[in-house]
């Protein structure tokens, strides 16, 4: 059976690599970690989301869109917060839609 009272050594032994450096050490790594998670995670999503901000921001009217659904369409209105989008040859087919389902946009040649 295992003995359960370890004393001196042993018991700096037992607690592991963490359990040696004492609670300034355990502090380093979950910053270390926290800044590594920042750096993976959160600050490439905000590039992303910016991104995609300053293109909603510079639809125009007649540019040609790409939907988060795969449809290609031209813009034909915009207004706060939607846009309606005509697909295809058939210039009855006008959807209105949300400015964040554009995925894509091509600007229109002047």
């Amino acid at each position: 059976m295992y003995n359960l009272l370890l004393e001196g050594a042993d018991a700096a032994q037992a607690g592991g690599f963490l359990g040696s450096l004492g609670i300034w050490g355990t502090v380093g790594y979950i910053v270390i970690f926290g800044v590594f998670i920042y750096f993976l995670i959160i600050r490439p999503q905000k590039k992303e989301q910016k991104k995609m901000n300053a293109m909603i921001s510079s639809m125009e009217v007649g540019d040609s869109v790409v939907t988060t659904s795969g449809f290609y369409g031209v813009i034909i209105d915009i207004t706060d917060e939607d846009v309606i989008v005509e697909f295809g040859s058939n210039k009855n087919c006008r959807i209105p839609m949300k400015k964040s389902a554009i995925a894509q946009i091509e600007k229109a040649e002047n």
